[in-house]
């Protein structure tokens, strides 16, 4: 099990800094090509969200 929270700890940061970095790329990328920019803002933004959830999913599992 605490192998498990471990990769799930991993997987929480990996997701929210490359949804940040993806949207904030795809901001930048909205003025040069508009279909681009909200492609790769909505992908970065969605797994931002996904990393806020799996926060929670961690708060709710045992240590042990």
């Amino acid at each position: 099990m605490p192998r498990l929270n471990a990769t799930l700890d991993r997987l929480i940061w990996v997701l929210i800094y490359a949804g940040l970095f993806a949207a904030g790329l795809g901001l930048w990328l909205m003025e040069q090509h508009q279909a681009l920019g909200w492609s790769a803002f909505v992908v970065g933004a969605a797994a931002c969200a996904g990393g806020v959830v799996l926060i929670g999913v961690r708060s709710r599992r045992p240590d042990s």
